[in-house]
Formats: structure tokens, sequence, C-alpha cells
């Protein structure tokens, strides 16, 4: 098999000859960009100043040559601009806080204030203010809510909350198609596409990072106090959300058509540490109806498999993705509470693909030693990939500071009992 072959193969599950492997195929599927930089040091490939892809997160583009190396089975189609809402062009030098040289699109501010923390702005306009900090000692950024304080809590206006939500430009489908297409032709990978405007509700889009002048509800926890005191506004919101998304799908598939294998339709978290932030009831009356409409609509009219990221203790929502008709979940956190492998794996694995929970970022990558990370890694490869159903990958993005010795671990088990 190539490796789209083995990734299709995977998520329907199948058999595929060896276990699918992300590294980079999302943006919730990466590596930080100082990890980037070491591996490719440890590889000895050229050494260069990585390119941040994720300005938000500080993740580093995984190149070709490093791609090889990881043994990854996917590709992204790059997003048309970043959440702080510019182009990630006109490349300019930086360097990470822990002295990694990398290169940063030319609208990313790169002046720190006199204590060291770092503002990023909307569209890269500094005469509005502000949308994004970089704490000093931080690895990546905040948002910074900007609510209007004229907000009328007791009558919220529809519009300011579809601000974002239009169609498509013909400048960004020109891109997608063009970068589609390229990487359907350069690569044997699965594609991964992306198109704005398909998450209903996703905390990280709410406080509007891209917009100069937000409106609307934008205060994070107006949002989801917003979930239970305002769920006719909110269904009404996502109605005419998934109308507008509808349309920008069927301008989407004219210019990505069968060049791209997976579209990532919503990175909306619900689960904490301990338990889901909301109750299935909820996530069934609010969000299902709205996702099968758009997941009812991929399917009928393309062969894309949708991708569904979220984060926390979810077991008792997994039933409703899977009703709603995701084909994916990601990134399968079972360092959270009740949601052990064996257990997910046993209830859910035949009916949905498993892509992440290859080894815990909150505890085994970052500090645990590179015995205990190749040990963890194999007994997940185990668990997940019986029957297939299982894209290897990281329990969300790897973050910075993770030792290379242990990447390289987690690299050696992948290879050895994919």
């Amino acid at each position: 098999m190539n490796s789209r072959e083995r990734v299709l193969s995977a998520i329907n599950h199948g058999r595929p000859d060896k276990v699918p492997v992300d590294f980079g195929g999302s943006m919730v599927s990466g590596i930080s960009a100082s990890v980037v930089y070491q591996l490719r040091k440890a590889y000895k490939l050229h050494e260069h100043p990585v390119k941040v892809v994720d300005c938000y997160q500080i993740l580093g583009e995984v190149e070709e040559d490093l791609r090889e190396k990881l043994g990854c089975d996917t590709v992204l189609v790059p997003p048309y601009t970043n959440l702080f809402g510019f182009r990630n062009t006109d490349w300019k030098p930086w360097t990470l806080k822990d002295g990694t040289p990398v290169l940063v699109p030319g609208s990313f501010n790169t002046v720190f204030e006199s204590g060291g923390s770092l503002y990023q702005y909307p569209q890269g306009d500094k005469t509005v203010p502000p949308s994004g900090l970089l704490p000093a000692g931080g690895f990546y950024f905040d948002a910074i809510e900007r609510q209007p304080p004229d907000f009328d809590e007791d009558n919220p206006l529809l519009e300011d909350n579809l601000e974002e939500f239009g169609r498509i430009s013909d400048e960004e489908l020109s891109y997608v198609q063009r970068e589609a297409e390229a990487l359907r032709k350069n690569t044997g990978c699965a594609v991964i596409g992306a198109l704005g405007g398909t998450a209903l509700g996703d905390i990280a889009f709410v406080p509007a990072t891209f917009l100069k002048h937000p409106k609307g509800i934008r205060n994070i926890a107006e949002w989801y106090i917003s979930l239970s005191t305002r769920q006719d506004f909110l269904k009404e919101l996502f109605d005419r959300q998934t109308q507008i998304a509808l349309e920008n799908l069927k301008l989407f598939k004219e210019a990505a058509g069968s060049n791209i294998d997976i579209l990532f339709l919503c990175g909306a978290d619900f689960g904490s540490q301990n338990g889901p932030m909301c109750s299935p009831e909820t996530i069934k009356e609010l969000f299902v109806p709205y996702y099968k409409r758009m997941i009812d609509w991929i399917h009928g009219n393309t062969e894309w498999k949708v991708f569904k990221h979220c984060c926390g203790s979810i077991k008792p929502l997994i039933p409703l993705f899977i009703e709603a008709g995701f084909d994916i979940l990601n990134p399968v956190q079972n360092s959270a509470k009740d949601m052990d492998p064996q257990m997910l794996k046993d209830q859910f694995g035949s009916k949905i693909c498993f892509w992440g929970g290859g080894v815990d970022t909150q505890h085994t990558l970052p500090f645990g030693t590179p015995d205990e990370v190749f040990k963890q890694v194999t007994e997940r490869i185990n668990i997940y990939s019986k029957n297939g159903g299982f894209v290897f990958n990281t329990i969300h993005n790897t973050q910075s500071g993770v030792p290379v010795e242990n990447f390289l671990a987690m690299i050696e088990a992948i290879k050895q009992f994919r």
C-alpha cells in the first residue's frame, strides 16, 4: 500500500499493511517548531530556520525529508490564513525564546514588550487592539477577549456572531485547488483539507483573534453560559452558520474535488480533564443536528472522510459524534478520566477511527524516560491497531520542551511495531 491507501484502509476499518502515522497533517497533530528543529538536527537533515506554520500554537513545518524519517502518511493543505487572520507569506527570521531559529510570516509581530510578553494583532494591524498574547515564559499564544463593553446580554444580535461567516473567496478557492492538486500529484500521502466556518461553537474561534473589532458574544465564560441560557439563540446561529457552510462546501468541492481525502470539520473541545464540559443532552440538542446536515452532504456528494477533534474526558459524547456521522476522532486523550484505551477500542473501535492516543503528551512523552515512551507506544499500537480503525499520532500536538530522545524512542517503537 502507499500512504493514501494505508490511511483510507484504516479509516474504513480494514487491515492496512501497517499502522498509518500522522505528524503535521493537521493543526492538532503537529509538532512544536523547536522540536522540529531538534529532530532535523538528530536526523542530520539540512539545518535551516523552521517555518512557523501555525502562529498561534508555534507549530513547525514538517517538510518532506522529515516526513520520510518519521514515516508519515499524511499531508495538509495549508490553511489560507492563520488564526490571526493574515497569510503565511513573506517569511522573515525570528528566534524563539529557547534560541531556536525560525521563520514567521511578514505580518507576525516580533517586538517583545518590556516585561517579555509578545502581542499579536488581528490581520497584522497594529492600529487596533491586540488579539493574542504570548506571555513571558510561555510557549504559545492566548486569545485576548475583546467582547464589546456595550454588549447587551439580554438582547444579543445574531448578526454580530455571524460576522466571520460568509462566502469563501475566489482567491482562497484558487489557492485550495492549486495546493490540493500539487499534493495529490507530488505525494502518495492522504491529503487533509480544512474549510473555515464549519466548526460550531469552537471556543478557539469565539474570541475571533482574526477580527479587528469583533462584536457579539466573545467572552469564553459568556459563551459557555449561553449553552444553557441562550439555546434558542444558538440554534438559530448554528442554523445560519450551517446554511453558509453548506454553500461553501459545494464551492470547496469544486476546487478540491478528489484531491483531498479527509476534511477537518470541527475542532470544538467539549471535554475537561475530569469529564465533559457539556451534557450529552446539550450536545445532542445543540450540535448534532447541524453537524449531521453538513456531514450528510459531505458523505452524499464526496468521498471525503470527516475529522473531529475533541480533547478531554468525553466517553459519554462519543456515541453522539458517531450519530452525527464523524469518521475520525482525535486526539483520544487517554490521560483524561474514563478514557482507558482498551475500553475505548472495545466499545467504539468498530464505529469510529481513533486518530491519536499513541502516547501521553501530558506525562510520558515530556517527562518519562525513552524506555517508558517506547513501552507505552507499543502498548497503544497493540490495543488500537486491532482490526484497523487507528492512525498513530500523539495526543494533540507535540509540545515545546519534549526531549528529542523521547520523540526518537516513539518513532523507533512505531517502526518496530506498526
